[in-house]
Parts: structure tokens; sequence; C-alpha cells
């Protein structure tokens, strides 16, 4: 009987949404789990979760903490990660980070495992796990590029509150409440907390998630940027992004305008490269009103594909709609599946 190896692994930033998440997906993944250590902030330490029937302790996150881990999952913000995934590395753990922080370094791979889990290998200590958004669309990319050649992609995001943060899903049902009473709504959060001007979420669209660049672009919008031609490996490829958030609660939308290198390519011919991918699963029957939404994307790990079409001017041309979970695909379940990998391939 072949015994199962099992891994010392710590979740830091384990009472946020994401880091609840990941539990979950620990847990359902069956994760070869030999100990397993809970860290958040000094100001959630001391909390309790529970994991696969047992009660644990949240603990706060230190450089003493890591001592023994082989992986650790981050995400409780980029700061964290900047100041304690160095030292979990220097403690023998391989990080896989959730935040912003490392993405566009040049010795960390930013990985989508479906799109280039061999990136894995070069890891140096630490793994980033893309953006949200980013995620889903290079999945839906992939294939694409695979077979047909890829030059350009547009992209218009349609993006949930929870992306946001936890407060941010408080917001949208204050507001909601209030607007449906008649009440005045008071915005705090979005679009972005540390600015000083905010506008109401609820029944509304707002066009900024995160700061706002010197080119006009947001933070978010240059991720998707960035991150797109980083995991694809086409520094070359022609990438913009509009990213808005919107008054729901769980997966993002992205309408994607994509323009393939291959001359007399039909839908078919894309739809069925999309559908026999990894990880996705082609939604998409218009005549009988089949295509993804966020609702009922919500809580599965797939990335959705609907409304292959091709564009009216552009023979090479086609849009299509991408929806995924964004905090399960999106975040949780792409960081276990990077941690699987690990182990799968002997990468740790």
């Amino acid at each position: 009987m072949t015994t199962v190896k099992e891994y010392n692994v710590a979740v830091v930033g384990a009472t946020g949404a994401v880091g609840e998440k990941m539990l979950e997906t620990l847990d359902s993944k069956n994760f070869p789990i030999k100990e397993l250590h809970l860290l958040s902030s000094k100001r959630s330490a001391g909390k309790e979760l529970t994991f696969k029937g047992e009660t644990y302790v949240v603990k706060e996150a230190t450089p003493e903490s890591f001592e023994g881990i082989d992986i650790a999952l981050f995400s409780a913000g980029g700061s964290v990660s900047k100041k304690l995934a160095p030292e979990a590395v220097k403690k023998g753990a391989v990080v896989v980070d959730n935040t912003s922080a490392y993405r566009m370094d040049p010795e960390v791979p930013l990985v989508v495992p479906e799109v280039n889990e061999s990136d894995i290998k070069e890891h140096n200590g630490i793994i980033a796990n893309p953006n949200c958004s980013t995620i889903q669309m290079a999945a839906a990319l992939k294939p694409i590029q695979n077979q047909f050649g890829l030059s350009k992609v547009i992209v218009s995001t349609y993006q949930a509150v929870s992306g946001a943060g936890a407060s941010a899903v408080d917001e949208l049902q204050s507001q909601s409440k209030a607007f449906l009473e008649g009440e005045e709504l008071k915005p705090e959060i979005l679009p972005v907390s540390g600015e000083e001007k905010h506008y109401p979420i609820a029944f509304n669209a707002l066009p900024q998630i995160d700061v706002f660049q010197d080119n006009g672009y947001s933070f978010e919008e240059m991720k998707m940027i960035n991150e797109t031609k980083k995991i694809l490996h086409d520094g070359e490829l022609s990438v913009a992004a509009t990213c808005v958030r919107l008054p729901f609660f769980t997966s993002h939308a992205e309408s994607v305008y994509v323009e393939i290198d291959q001359d007399n390519i039909s839908v078919d011919q894309l739809q069925s490269a999309i559908s026999e991918f990894d990880g996705i699963v082609l939604e998409d029957d218009p005549a009988n009103q089949v295509y993804p939404t966020p609702l009922s994307a919500a809580g599965k790990a797939d990335v959705f594909v609907g409304r292959v079409r091709k564009d009216l001017d552009n023979d090479k041309g086609f849009h299509l709609w991408v929806v995924s979970d964004n905090l399960l695909k999106g975040a949780a379940w792409n960081s276990v599946q990077i941690a699987e990998s690990l182990i799968k391939n002997n990468w740790l």
C-alpha cells in the first residue's frame, strides 16, 4: 500500500474571504496536509476556524511562523507578502502568493496551471497567483492562441464587489436596502477605499477598479494588460482593458474581443478549441438563451465561455463572453492548483 506524502501547510490571511475559500478548496480537494497553520494579522489573531471538523486558533503571522512549513498560501495583502514571503522562503517554504506584490517580478513565475504550468518549475521559492480577472481571460485565450495565433485582445470587465473585499460586500448590501427604502446612500468604500472620493455601488456601475495611473488606465487594467502578456509568453501581444465594478456579489464577467492570425476560421472551430481545453466549460447556444452568468458560475471552479461570434467587419476578429467565480478560480482554487502542481511534478 502506497503511503501518500503529507505536507505542512500555512494559510496567511486565513480569516479573509479568499483565505476562507482556500480552506474550503484544500478540504474539497483533500489536499495532503500533515499540519495546518492558520495565520493572520495581529488584529485577527485569536479567532477560531474549523477545518475538517477540527478547530484551529488563528495565530499572528511572523517570520517564525514558517518554521517547518512546506507550502505557504498567502492572501493577506501585498504589504504582508512583501514583508513575510521572503522570510517564509528563508525557512524552507514555497510561497504561492495571491497578491500583486510579485506578479511582474521577472524572477517569479505567474501561473494559471492550465495555461503555463511548466513555468512553476522555474520558481525561486515564490510563485505568483494572477489577478482574478486575468486568470479567467488567460484561460479562455490560451486555446485560441494555441490553435489560431493571437495578435490583439480588447476586454471590458463586469466585476463583482467581492473582489474589493468583505467591506465592499457589506456596502452593497446596506446601500441596496437604503435605496429600496428611499434613504440616502452613504458610500465609504468604492471605488477605492483609500481614495478621498467615493460613489454608491448599489444600482450603479463604477468605471474604476483600483487607482488610476498616469496613462489614464487604472491599476486593475494595467494588471490585466501586463499579466496577460506574461502568462501567454507574448510581450508583443496587443492588450487593452476597461475594468468596471457592478452591483453583484460573486463572479467576474468579461466581454473579450480577439484578433487571431489565421484567415477563414469559423465560429465552430473557435468553439471546438475552447470546449476541449482543460478547465473551460463552453455554454454557448444563443438560440436557446444558453450562456454563462455571474450567478450560474458562482461556487464553481471552472471558467465558462459563451456568446462566441465572429466580428462583422474583420474576418480575423471574434467576440466572446467569459465568466468565472473570482474567489475560486480567480483566487483560492488557482492557488491550490499551483500547490498541487508543485507536489505532482516534484517542483517543491
